[in-house]
């Protein structure tokens, strides 16, 4: 069994914002196992599919961005996933945009998302794929630019982002090594 989450917020209006790049991502983590959101439970939209064998998870909380950490924790319980078998994906202030970076464990730096879910579950040590969105161009407060709507110009940009961070998360859930899968995604 595999839990890979999309961090994001669940209203049309929040669709292409940086913040919902967690969604956009599992998304196509959807795609690329030819399967899509059906059902909901545990304060999520979820979709299931095998591969290599093994059930993986894909959800994207309904609770709002700083209430996510609900919907992992009531996950992880109901499938009793180990932190081993999490994936949290997620758009990131403290990279440049575009950039993909996988890490097995950490902090939950600025994101309030994050926080949440190390808050609910007890744990930090699970992969997280992180989406890099920092514009230096940017003169608005945080909360303001992450709310924001993605600049057509760099529409393409994140585009990719997320194909990465998806296939990145389906090479984790398929078992490859996780030092191997940050060596390809990373950058």
């Amino acid at each position: 069994m595999f839990l890979i989450v999309g961090l994001g917020n669940p209203e049309k209006k929040y669709e292409k914002t940086y913040h919902n790049l967690g969604f956009l991502a599992a998304g196509d983590v959807c795609e690329k196992l030819h399967t899509s959101f059906k059902k909901r439970e545990c304060e999520a939209s979820v979709a299931e599919a095998r591969l290599a064998g093994e059930k993986v998870l894909i959800a994207r909380p309904v609770t709002y961005m700083n209430a996510s950490g609900r919907a992992v924790r009531q996950l992880m319980a109901k499938y009793k996933v180990s932190p081993k078998e999490l994936v949290v994906i997620y758009d990131d202030y403290d990279l440049p945009k575009g950039h993909v970076r996988i890490r097995p464990s950490g902090s939950a730096g600025t994101h309030n998302g994050m926080r949440s879910v190390i808050a609910e579950t007890g744990v930090s040590e699970f992969a997280r794929i992180r989406i890099g969105i920092r514009d230096e161009s940017a003169q608005v407060p945080l909360i303001d630019y992450v709310l924001s709507d993605i600049q057509e110009e760099d529409y393409e940009l994140f585009v990719s982002a997320c194909r990465r961070a998806a296939e990145a998360a389906v090479a984790l859930a398929a078992g490859e090594p996780f030092d191997r899968v940050m060596t390809r995604y990373n950058g």
